[in-house]
């Protein structure tokens, strides 16, 4: 499995977001505390953010070590500040790639993505589930393991013209039909909004009156915290978070409102 958050808000720093807080994602590299599947997320990390004086693609720092072992981070962290930030730990799947390409977020132009979970012989999943992947899209696949062959997924229906929520859900159904063992939490982010799913492991969410936090672990006290339910999908801006369910919604159909949040 892996760790993973996703911010929008007023422009914070690196640090603010991802080290300093109680039981940080720095922290759940080591010793995350709800996560079912594996006990450490060692195998590279990623952190994904929208410079404030550039509008187009977000920029990315990777690296196949473990983020308590890249000396660059601090500096990094205390620095750079951002008002959307996508970031992950990772721990990886057997039989994936280890190199840094691996490590999420993936980007394609605005877009960032990254998957918390695993997919059984993720290789055969596109005959399984009906997929025809053309050799532009196998181009593009950034590493081999089935967290980029998601992002292929999600970011076809993307160009299609599908919605962040949809695009995710339909992936979801379409992989959990062939492989119904597959864990499926994916976060999605534009610098705008956020798109994320629950299918398999754990995932909460904090709102304010003009930001919004989604990641796979609350700190340790309450502090505003809400969990997402199982197969669900949440969908959030700076100022709304809806939790849409995924679980009995049939293919093709739009998901069923269980939750709203909004905020003035």
């Amino acid at each position: 499995m892996c760790r993973h958050l996703a911010y929008l808000g007023p422009p914070r720093t690196l640090a603010e977001l991802l080290t300093a807080p109680p039981h940080s994602l720095y922290q759940q590299s080591w010793a995350p505390l709800r996560q079912r599947h594996g006990t450490v997320n060692a195998d590279g990390f990623g952190i994904g953010w929208y410079p404030p004086e550039d509008g187009t693609e977000p920029a990315r720092y990777r690296r196949a070590v473990p983020i308590w072992a890249d000396p660059n981070l601090p500096d990094l962290t205390r620095t750079i500040r951002s008002a959307a930030v996508l970031a992950a730990v990772r721990s990886a799947t057997a039989g994936t790639s280890q190199d840094e390409a691996a490590a999420a977020p993936y980007r394609t132009g605005r877009w960032l993505f990254s998957h918390n979970g695993a997919i059984d012989d993720w290789t055969g999943l596109p005959a399984d589930a009906g997929l025809r992947l053309d050799a532009a899209e196998l181009l593009a696949m950034e590493a081999s393991c089935d967290s980029a062959l998601l992002w292929v997924m999600v970011s076809r229906r993307l160009r299609a013209g599908d919605t962040p929520g949809d695009a995710l859900a339909a992936v979801v159904r379409q992989t959990r039909a062939a492989r119904p063992g597959a864990r499926l939490n994916l976060l999605l982010t534009d610098g705008r909004s956020i798109a994320a799913t629950r299918h398999g492991d754990t995932l909460w969410y904090r709102a304010a009156a003009d930001r919004v936090t989604v990641a796979s672990e609350p700190s340790p006290t309450p502090d505003g915290w809400r969990e997402a339910p199982d197969q669900s999908l949440l969908l959030a801006t700076r100022h709304t978070v809806r939790i849409l369910r995924l679980s009995g919604t049939p293919a093709g159909a739009p998901a069923v409102p269980v939750a709203e949040r909004t905020r003035t």
